[in-house]
């Protein structure tokens, strides 16, 4: 069996302590790395963990799970792949954060792997797709390391929520048939939707606003029925550099069900000017995408809830 061992290295203008801590906690990946679509925690135990993560390689959507082994006194992460996805056999790697001065570290990411029965044109595949994520990985690493402090103030989460007379399965069931929207919610104009492996989802659409105009948004979407739905837009609209979020489904016992729509964001500032004019502020644009995404989720829970409560 050919194992091959690759290494990549970025240097980052942050603290190796920072930098692990960035990596160790898996909720930042979809913000971190641009390749992440969700990431989920399996289990715990002390040092050690299982996570589950979705994420494109080679711009297709895959899955794997894998268990990782945490030394926060080192700056050492490990990882191995479960379960891993054809044309990958195995797959395991390092991260290794080394202090150079008190507030700069080297990045070292190690990754070892085999392909299915040896297969060259597999093993391709893989040194490119390692190649390419590794580095995307990297560089998006060091750009949010060293922006976190720098970006605070345009980056920022909210949640939209309706109580529903009805089931969570209903609810879930209307936020999950995306291929419907276009009949079900006015603002949707229309949708291209695909479902390549169960609980993964690639939805592209088209949305109305309000004066008429349309705009072309694409995400992946993780299910977990009949509770969540995460999302990772990959689109973005001009005001974005990152819009992940997700819906939940709660449902009581006395029959009710709160479905709730997060929203968390990174602004572009760059685009300010060119899209709300030469005296827009942070703040103006914050509100712009906050009332944009708020009006569009309360109008999907909206018809969510009546096509939940007609269920009844």
């Amino acid at each position: 069996m050919t194992l091959r061992e690759v290494e990549h290295t970025v240097d980052v203008d942050a603290p190796a302590t920072a930098v692990y801590r960035l990596i160790a906690e898996v909720e930042n990946w979809p913000r971190i790395f641009p390749p992440t679509i969700f990431v989920d925690r399996v289990e715990a135990d002390g040092d050690s963990e299982r996570i589950r993560i979705w994420a494109t390689a080679n711009g297709e959507p895959k899955n794997w799970t894998s268990r990782r082994t945490l030394d926060a006194e080192g700056l050492v992460i490990t990882f191995r792949q479960e379960v891993s996805t054809p044309p990958v056999a195995a797959m395991g790697g390092t991260w290794i954060i080394e202090p150079l001065t008190e507030s700069t570290s080297r990045v070292r990411l190690l990754h070892d792997y085999r392909a299915i029965d040896d297969d060259p044109e597999g093993l391709a595949w893989i040194d490119e797709a390692v190649d390419r994520n590794s580095r995307s990985e990297l560089a998006a690493l060091k750009t949010n390391v060293e922006l976190a402090h720098a970006t605070e103030d345009v980056t920022f989460s909210f949640e939209d929520s309706v109580t529903i007379a009805g089931a969570a399965k209903d609810a879930y069931d209307f936020v999950n048939e995306a291929g419907l929207w276009p009949e079900r919610l006015p603002h949707v104009a229309t949708v291209r939707f695909e479902e390549p492996s169960p609980g993964l989802q690639s939805l592209e659409m088209d949305t109305r606003a309000k004066d008429g105009s349309t705009h072309t948004t694409k995400s992946y979407r993780v299910t977990f029925p009949h509770h969540k739905i995460a999302y990772k837009q990959v689109t973005l609209p001009a005001l974005m550099t990152l819009h992940t979020g997700y819906w939940t489904f709660t449902e009581a016992a006395d029959g009710t069900t709160t479905a709730s729509s997060q929203h968390t964001v990174v602004l572009n500032t760059a685009n300010i000017a060119r899209i709300l004019g030469e005296d827009a502020t942070v703040a103006d644009a914050r509100a712009y995408v906050h009332g944009a995404l708020s009006t569009n989720s309360r109008a999907t829970l909206g018809y969510a809830k009546d096509h939940a409560e007609n269920q009844r």
